[in-house]
């Protein structure tokens, strides 16, 4: 069985899940998303945005293949891309950090370290661009697949809390760390990332 992460781009972008591609949560503010709906072209609206944000700073995501097959994607980037970022009580995202949007595991693909291997992914590609820290706004009263990553999960998976709150907290995972300890970028961050396993929080009900 083989694995193989590749970045996100306009040409893989309908590999992502349906109600995944068609999704503004992130990409738009409030008024803007529900606008979008309402006019029925969410999914142009993604483009764009992937598009835009390709061409001005990079890299913006990561789908994860198991045999050809799509089992699971990350999407993230710095937060003056991300205009729902500044709607959660607990913004806004460092000057330094890159946004960890959102992430999802096919359920078929669920239980096989997928998660920790987008992360890593993730991880790998900010160390190399300089960036010094990722965050994510966690749910703690997650309960089932959304837009917002369970807290638990990014907890487990080494973030850890910089600003409290009761359902919408701020995470934030350093990759400093990994650069100091000079070695090779894959297994500093194997040590740095090394204690993820739950994968349970991003399955669908």
């Amino acid at each position: 069985m083989s694995r193989r992460l590749v970045n996100v781009t306009l040409d893989n972008l309908g590999d992502l899940p349906r109600r995944c591609r068609g999704c503004v949560f992130w990409e738009l503010d409030p008024v803007s998303g529900e606008r979008a709906q309402l006019a029925g072209d969410p999914g142009l609206e993604k483009e764009a945005w992937i598009s835009a944000t390709l061409l001005e700073w990079g890299s913006c995501g990561k789908i994860c293949y198991v045999d050809s097959v799509p089992a699971g994607f990350v999407l993230y980037a710095p937060p003056l891309y991300v205009p729902r970022s500044v709607a959660f009580p607990t913004s806004p995202v460092s000057a330094d950090a890159v946004l960890l949007m959102t992430a999802h595991i096919i359920p078929e693909f669920s239980g096989g370290g997928l998660g920790r291997m987008l992360i890593q992914g993730v991880a790998k590609d900010l160390t190399r661009r300089g960036v010094r820290a990722i965050e994510a706004f966690g749910d703690l009263k997650w309960e089932q697949p959304g837009c917002v990553l369970p807290a638990e999960y990014l907890l487990a998976v080494g973030f850890k809390t910089v600003r409290p709150h009761l359902r919408f907290p701020r995470l934030r995972l350093e990759l400093k760390t990994a650069v100091s300890w000079r070695e090779d970028v894959e297994v500093a961050l194997e040590r740095l990332l090394g204690s993820m396993s739950p994968e349970r929080a991003l399955r669908p009900v």
